[in-house]
């Protein structure tokens, strides 16, 4: 899947220039900028052919192709394009044309699978992209009043597919303006900044056959933008991530965009299903190098709606935010490496339609719910887990990829119908006993907890008749032993204490 991406990746900063200064302390040739463009694509990876024609001030690049390996899909994907023209301006700059429709063919072949040729066409309206800069340091700067992407042909196993039966697909891009900055020395290090205005998007397809079915999916953003930056090793393999995280690989980005929407709609006879999105902003962040990977994402004012034949009546949902963070180590080392990950649903709520159907009286406090937690940690890694060896060796159980040595509940809060848990907590771990607690690292510390609501909430599920009266029991009598009344009205806290000779206290009570 890495391998996947960092290649997507690669094959999206190339567009990026392709549709990618200033003024120029310097000068460079068309060459030059050729070969920054050429050998870019193989410092990614990616096996290139081209010929090469200068006349007059223009070099022209034709017969464009790139070739890359995914092994672990046993699959190869060859990827051509039209012309591009490289014009010396005369002072210093250098210009890059391509036609209006610029033709790209992409051929997967799958050992295992089947092979699959698809053409798409790359159309701008109103592209410039100027390079300036010296052939170490350039700067492409590119806009275009409009861009699209649009699939236009379809061959499965040496079998066209018709188009006019099959479907469209499109991505639209308005007022697209950005910069990338490229130096090279030790490590080629790049500065890519793009902003666009109006963003839409279009999957349309029939069910093959004739099977009558068709799934349509759209979707469109008031405008998005991307800020990253890069550091790739000279001949890396992207194959060995491993290896070129400590050559110095890094990747820093985000991507983000506001107002946007899309909308489903499935229909195969039998059954169908239809429903809508939207969220006034979102982003999407990714950070990878050598100390590990970082990947997070948040969303803003967020609603959703759903309906379909096997769906009794239509569900309607939203919430004020939703967001999640993930940090991870992934080269081995002697010392604890940090990591983290925390979950936020925020202020959710459900029509109330949805809430009749289990509370018709509106016993229930209807209050937006919230799920949200935050922890992190330390931990010893004993493999690079990108390393595809050492991650095969795991699977087969031949090793493990590292040691538990602490874990911090920083906050936690659960609040739904009046009711509210909120809480913290700290543990260090014993590698060295799995014998105390059967095979875990022996566990120290505690975690602090408070239930605001919690009797209330109980006694309205039993007059809902949700919970029956001897479990509610129970689950009072449960309270009782783990629980203290707290400062509050119906207020109860809890503190349970884990020893490291296997030892748990609640509220300084031993419990085992």
């Amino acid at each position: 899947m890495m391998t996947s991406w960092r290649r997507t990746a690669a094959s999206v900063a190339a567009l990026c220039v392709i549709s990618g200064g200033t003024a120029a302390f310097a000068d460079v040739t068309a060459e030059q900028v050729w070969a920054d463009w050429r050998d870019y694509m193989k410092d990614s990876g990616y096996t290139l052919e081209a010929t090469e024609t200068r006349s007059g001030d223009t070099l022209t690049v034709s017969g464009i192709s790139m070739t890359f390996e995914v092994p672990e899909e046993d699959m190869t994907i060859d990827m051509s394009m039209g012309d591009m023209n490289f014009v010396d301006n005369g002072d210093g700059t250098v210009s890059i044309t391509l036609a209006p429709s610029l033709p790209i063919d992409i051929s997967v072949d799958a050992e295992d699978g089947e092979d699959v040729e698809i053409g798409l066409d790359y159309a701008t309206d109103g592209l410039t992209i100027d390079v300036s800069g010296d052939p170490e340091n350039m700067t492409y700067a590119y806009s275009a009043a409009n861009i699209a992407l649009t699939l236009v042909s379809l061959n499965i196993e040496g079998e066209d597919v018709p188009m006019d039966e099959f479907g469209q697909a499109e991505f639209r891009m308005a007022d697209v303006e950005g910069t990338t900055e490229m130096s090279v020395g030790n490590l080629r290090q790049s500065v890519q900044k793009v902003t666009t205005g109006a963003v839409s998007y279009v999957m349309d397809f029939n069910e093959p056959d004739d099977g009558g079915g068709r799934f349509v999916i759209r979707g469109e953003a008031e405008g998005m933008e991307f800020d990253g930056t890069a550091s790739l090793p000279n001949d890396m393999d992207p194959e060995q991530m491993a290896a070129a995280l400590k050559a110095g690989f890094a990747f820093d980005g985000s991507f983000s965009f506001t107002n946007g929407s899309s909308n489903f709609n499935f229909n195969d006879g039998d059954e169908s299903a239809q429903g809508t999105s939207s969220s006034s902003s979102g982003q999407i962040g990714l950070k990878m190098d050598e100390s590990g990977i970082t990947y997070s994402g948040e969303g803003t004012d967020i609603a959703m709606s759903m309906a379909g034949a096997e769906i009794p009546f239509p569900l309607e949902m939203s919430m004020q935010q939703a967001g999640f963070n993930l940090m991870v180590p992934v080269t081995a080392g002697e010392g604890e490496q940090d990591f983290a990950f925390a979950l936020t649903l925020g202020d959710f709520t459900m029509s109330d339609l949805i809430w009749g159907i289990f509370d018709p009286s509106g016993q229930l406090p209807r209050d937006p719910a919230t799920v949200a937690f935050d922890t992190s940690g330390t931990v010893k890694l004993l493999v690079d887990l990108l390393d595809p060896e050492e991650m095969e060796k795991i699977e087969e159980g031949e090793s493990m990829p590292g040691e538990l040595h602490s874990l911090d509940l920083n906050s936690l809060t659960v609040s739904a119908a009046g009711a509210e848990l909120t809480g913290d907590g700290s543990f260090t771990f014993d590698n060295s006993d799995l014998t105390t607690f059967e095979g875990m690292p022996a566990p120290t510390g505690s975690v602090n907890l408070m239930l605001v609501g919690g009797n209330a909430l109980l006694d309205k599920l039993v007059a809902m008749g949700f919970v029956p009266e001897e479990q509610a029991a129970g689950a009072r009598m449960m309270m009782g032993l783990f629980a203290v009344p707290g400062d509050g009205e119906d207020t109860l806290t809890s503190t349970i204490e884990v020893k490291g000779d296997g030892q748990v206290l609640a509220n300084g009570q031993r419990i085992k």
